[in-house]
């Protein structure tokens, strides 16, 4: 489509920059608990996008069309926001946005994972310098993400991350632990996720072989179907629940989160709730351009729908957030990766964008030419924190932050040259996130705004973010060349006897 150049925009409107920026007052150190905490914001920059006002009415008038404001309350109240499966999603409630009754259950189920960490703390398990925590999908990328972000400077408990079934990530987790004061963390919704529970028998063999007499007895099982743990021999005292409606690319506010209580505290973590609830509120109350979550949607729509743009990219100039951009490829692409409409009609065009990206100033140096020269448009979004992660000389700190407004600045402005390889187009959108400091509520505001963004694209194109079909039919078919049964086709036939499979 054509659309007006971000030059013209700004010359149109000199206050662009403050119609197209808003700030969100995030909780900071100690408000978590009560009053007194520092104040901390974050301030997001769409003035760099293409939008003008034509395209924001229109776009409020599309929320509006879509009901909106009746599916958020229904996010927020216990509808069924999942009709494929029947249920509601209450991730929210985790963190206080929800229901009395939700928020009551999970007030309670985090004040026994709470009780666990400080007995686990305290020696009741005997001396834990480390924890093997064992998941895949949601249940490993929200914790390890966390975990990477939050343990910069100080770990109470070194945690390991393994979700792949290859085995040499667990040995890669075994080399870095000592057995002897290793606690095993299986996460599984079910209890039955095959990569999962394949890791943790390994896992307690790997402690039964290495001294530990009882190694049953350091398990903690992190599941929505604790029936399941206790069958397959985790004792219930070791057994933390979190509700079935919790999905899992949403659970890191669960019990799924433990590995990271464990390893920063409870009052970290319930600083990070606090910091998403923040977000929760603004997400339930503002209206239209003036809801940030909305608002990142509408660019989204835009340059996925009306420009076609097939990719999102994602940079985090700050290496606590090296792994957001993987956390984000399965929130974004597991939940709106769909091609029909929640009411099973066919969509009439694209859906989820590919999410992608890396950490500045690396990605600079490696994929950075394709989004100033190349011919693919992709929106960027650019985030970073004014406060540095390091106690180096401020030059580290400055030079990063002056590169990534940089690269926001170049991508706009391009550069024209008589030769043709040295020319610039410019013109190319970004969107800056700019956090005042990194601690754990502005982690969860950062992940709770990002969990809205996706549900209001959802809500926009009429899709359920809920359900993720698209991952059983391998999963199925993985079981059928397992059982010998399955017919398949000749290539998948030479390969797995090529494989040894057969």
């Amino acid at each position: 489509m054509e659309r007006p150049a971000l030059r013209d925009l700004f010359s149109a409107d000199p206050a662009r920059t403050d119609m197209m920026s808003m700030r969100l007052e995030i909780a900071g150190e100690g408000e978590a608990g009560g009053e007194g905490g520092l104040s901390s914001g974050m301030l997001i920059d769409w003035s760099k996008t293409h939008l003008d006002e034509a395209a924001l009415v229109a776009f409020e008038d599309l929320a509006e069309a879509s009901g909106f404001a009746a599916a958020r309350e229904a996010l927020f109240n216990g509808g069924i926001v999942n009709p494929t499966e029947g249920r509601a999603a209450t991730h929210g409630a985790m963190r206080g946005s929800g229901t009395p009754a939700q928020v009551e259950e999970a007030e309670a189920l985090l004040a026994r994972m709470g009780m666990l960490v400080e007995a686990i703390h305290e020696g009741a398990l005997g001396e834990i310098k480390h924890c093997i925590h064992i998941g895949i999908g949601g249940s490993a990328l929200g914790p390890a993400l966390a975990i990477d972000a939050l343990t910069r400077d100080l770990a109470l408990v070194d945690v390991h991350v393994v979700s792949n079934i290859d085995g040499l990530a667990l040995e890669q987790a075994f080399a870095k632990c000592d057995p002897a004061t290793t606690l095993i963390a299986v996460a599984s919704k079910t209890f039955t996720t095959i990569e999962t529970m394949t890791n943790a028998q390994s896992a307690l063999k790997w402690l039964g072989e290495n001294g530990v007499s009882d190694p049953g007895g350091r398990v903690v099982a992190l599941t929505a179907a604790p029936e399941k743990a206790v069958e397959w021999g985790v004792d219930e005292t070791r057994v933390l629940p979190f509700p079935e409606s919790v999905g899992g690319r949403y659970s890191l506010w669960s019990s799924i989160g433990f590995p990271v209580a464990l390893a920063v505290g409870m009052e970290d973590f319930a600083a990070m709730l606090a910091g998403a609830k923040a977000v929760d509120d603004h997400f339930r109350t503002a209206e239209g351009r003036a809801n940030a979550p909305l608002m990142a949607a509408f660019v989204d729509q835009y340059y996925t729908r009306l420009v076609g743009c097939q990719t999102r990219a994602v940079f985090a100039y700050d290496e606590r957030l090296a792994l957001l951009p993987d956390y984000l490829q399965q929130l974004e692409m597991e939940s709106n990766g769909k091609g029909v409409k929640a009411d099973g009609s066919a969509l009439d065009g694209p859906t989820a964008p590919i999410t992608w990206g890396g950490v500045g100033t690396d990605a600079q140096h490696a994929v950075f030419q394709l989004l100033h020269q190349g011919t693919h448009i992709i929106p960027v979004d650019f985030i970073a924190s004014i406060a540095p992660g390091d106690a180096l000389d401020p030059a580290h700190h400055r030079n990063l932050l002056m590169n990534c407004l940089a690269q926001g600045a170049a991508l706009m402005a391009g550069k024209q040259a008589d030769d043709p390889a040295s020319s610039y187009p410019g013109d190319r959108p970004s969107t800056t996130i700019l956090v005042d400091d990194l601690d754990a509520a502005m982690f969860g505001a950062l992940i709770a705004f990002h969990e809205h963004r996706t549900f209001a694209n959802a809500v926009l194109m009429g899709i359920n973010p809920f359900d993720q079909f698209g991952v059983e039919l391998g999963k199925q078919m993985a079981k059928a060349i397992d059982s010998g049964k399955g017919d398949f086709d000749p290539s998948t036939k030479a390969l797995m006897k090529a494989a040894g499979l057969n």
